[in-house]
């Protein structure tokens, strides 16, 4: 390492040096990082690291920085500064709060002449980057866990089910505490099926085989943004959509795919945009009862653009609140 040269010069006062809290994140591979911080690491006096199993010290101690495993008190580690050194000090994975501390306190009391003090982010979190800490959470949960650790698909489909309501009415409500809280109780649901599904012994596959597989459909379904064609409008967006799908799945009727175990309005409704969608001449059967009704009701709610589902939801929630009200 190269050591930076004290202000010696006489009738100066010594500069009383430099410490550099230099902080990783556990989410980037260890030893990716920024080229200010090898700088930082290469023109040190000392590296220190109160942590010996530090993940990035053996990349560091590869690439020829010496690092002393070290946790000095405060006074020490600005006494090591003295004459104008620079120490470098690996931040724990905890970020060493009371190194930060009692840097702060002593800074504050005014009894000596501080170091420069400088924190250094040596890697970055990208977006996304704490879906990484729920694939651990979950892997560890699955193991250790004696409820988690017996789930099946089978077993928890009644949960996905319910989460997505609760995200619909969080949705409905307004509420962004509750939305947020919500979206993370679905994406549990995702990440759960699929640490489970890593342990199949015929066909396994894991949340980034999930990842992976949704980013291709979702490149392949939008060529005007990640290919040559173009679409400037809602409508020419979901024709692109439409055209891609039937070209991928090939299927026999408008009505493959549609699942019939969900909510009757809701499937009314779908049954019916496939059908206006492709043009069929199909009449809406006739019959008695209150179901035929209910049909009719459904695909012209559906031909109007509007989700009858969500309609009947929030006519259901205005008598839920005349309830309230004459219960007082």
């Amino acid at each position: 390492m190269n050591a930076t040269t004290a202000d010696t010069t006489p009738g100066t006062t010594p500069h009383p040096g430099r410490i550099v809290l230099l902080t990783t994140s556990h989410r980037v591979a260890p030893g990716l990082l920024s080229w200010p911080a090898w700088q930082a690491l290469r023109t040190a006096d000392r590296v220190l690291c109160a942590d010996g199993a530090h993940p990035q010290l053996p990349y560091l101690r590869e690439a020829g920085i010496r690092v002393d495993e070290a946790a000095p008190t405060v006074e020490e580690l600005v006494a090591a500064c003295a004459g104008g050194r620079t120490v470098v000090v690996v931040a724990t994975g905890e970020g060493d709060p009371g190194l930060t501390d009692g840097l702060a306190r002593l800074a504050g009391s005014g009894r000596v002449s501080m170091p420069d003090l400088e924190l250094l982010p040596a890697s970055y979190d990208l977006p996304g980057a704490r879906l990484l800490d729920l694939v651990q959470v979950m892997d560890r949960i699955r193991v250790e866990c004696p409820w988690s650790s017996q789930r099946t698909h089978k077993g928890l489909a009644k949960y996905a089910i319910e989460e997505a309501y609760e995200l619909v009415e969080a949705i409905e409500d307004g509420d962004r505490d509750e939305l947020r809280e919500e979206l993370g109780d679905v994406l549990l649901q995702v990440v759960f099926h699929a640490r489970i599904a890593e342990e199949d012994p015929d066909a396994p596959f894991s949340v980034d085989d999930v990842a992976a597989t949704i980013v291709a459909k979702l490149i392949h379904r939008h060529p005007h943004v990640f290919g040559d064609e173009t679409a400037t409008t809602p409508e020419e967006v979901r024709e692109h959509w439409l055209r891609t799908k039937a070209a991928e799945k090939q299927r026999a009727s408008v009505t493959d795919g549609v699942p019939l175990g969900q909510p009757g309005l809701a499937l009314a409704a779908k049954l019916a945009s496939r059908v206006r969608t492709a043009g069929l001449p199909v009449a809406l059967p006739s019959g008695e009862g209150i179901g035929y009704e209910l049909l009719a009701l459904a695909a012209r709610a559906e031909a109007e653009g509007t989700d009858p589902e969500a309609a009947l939801r929030a006519a259901a929630r205005a008598y839920r609140d005349a309830i309230r009200e004459v219960e007082g």
